[in-house]
């Protein structure tokens, strides 16, 4: 166990190139939702995520051996390594899950509570403190989402409820994996080999799960879907989640979560424009409300820039 300290990340502003490469994140992950339900006549969901995972493994290898990456160097990280791929697993088991039993709408304004968990779990193990606009942005952003995906479904059951639960639970999951990459030596390792942990752990995980919800594929997919399944290993997978971790690594992860509010934003546009679904008035509130509160989160604050008194409780494993 190293000294614990206060993270120098916390106090240090999103460049214009991390604010550039996140809106290009959240763009492809807006609109990976619409290419995995694309994919689902011929692919069910946990074979859509075992497939991507094993695709995405090559693809991480190849760019990592490139770039000299040292996969199987005994660094000590093997064991934040295991823990977060767990958790990456079983994220994955739980959103796609959860989307069975409730409606889309609610998965996502669920799902993105994980700023929030991520928010939390800074200030107790990474010592960024967000102050009390700070806060308030995220609450805002929140709430731009909620309006962007519309009033919830009025008949709510145990099932839905459920699903909703799963989801919440996939969202802590989201936001424990990036705190674990951020507070570990996963930190200090490339972005290829702290996603490789992840990515290969979660195979396993994710083709368990496909074979006892019985999921097989019954004929051959079509040629979208497999250009699209290409698209989720090779770019979603192997690339924007290495790049997200790439970031999480410098800068504050809290106000790097709070971007992810964009993602529904984007989703809901590429769903008006590709699976022709309608956009109301509600839309263009609901982003000046994401955009408002993101400059909320990421003004300067000194509150949020000012180290904690006490020592933080920052485990090296």
């Amino acid at each position: 166990m190293s000294s614990p300290q206060a993270n120098p990340s916390a106090a240090r502003p999103l460049s214009a190139g991390a604010i550039a490469l996140m809106l290009m994140l959240c763009l492809t992950w807006g609109f990976n939702q619409i290419a995995v339900k694309l994919v689902l006549p011929d692919i069910p969901p946990m074979l859509q995520a075992t497939i991507r995972s094993a695709g995405a493994l090559p693809v991480l290898f190849l760019i990592g051996t490139f770039r000299g990456v040292k996969f199987f160097e005994n660094d000590g990280t093997w064991k934040p390594g295991l823990i977060a791929g767990l958790m990456f697993g079983i994220e994955f088991v739980l959103i796609f899950q959860g989307l069975r039993l409730t409606s889309a709408s609610r998965a996502v304004v669920f799902l993105y509570t994980a700023p929030f968990f991520v928010a939390l779990g800074s200030y107790q193990v990474l010592g960024e403190r967000l102050g009390a606009s700070q806060w308030l942005g995220l609450a805002i952003s929140f709430a731009g989402v909620a309006l962007a995906i519309g009033v919830p479904q009025p008949n709510v059951d145990s099932h839905v409820l459920l699903g909703d639960l799963m989801i919440v639970g996939g969202a802590a999951l989201w936001a424990a994996t990036t705190l674990v990459a951020k507070g570990t030596r996963l930190r200090y390792v490339a972005p290829e080999k702290a996603l490789g942990y992840q990515v290969a752990i979660s195979i396993p995980i994710l083709g368990l799960a496909a074979w006892l919800f019985g999921e097989t594929i019954t004929h051959t997919p079509a040629p979208l879907s497999l250009g699209l399944m290409a698209f989720q290993a090779i770019w979603v997978v192997g690339t924007t989640f290495t790049l997200w971790f790439a970031l999480v690594k410098t800068y504050s992860a809290s106000k790097l979560s709070a971007f992810t509010f964009i993602t529904p934003l984007f989703g809901v546009v590429g769903s008006y424009f590709i699976m022709h679904d309608t956009l109301s008035l509600a839309f263009g509130a609901a982003a000046v409300l994401v955009i408002a509160g993101l400059f909320l989160v990421n003004r300067p604050s000194q509150v949020a820039a000012a180290p904690r008194d006490a020592l933080l409780n920052v485990t090296k494993t």
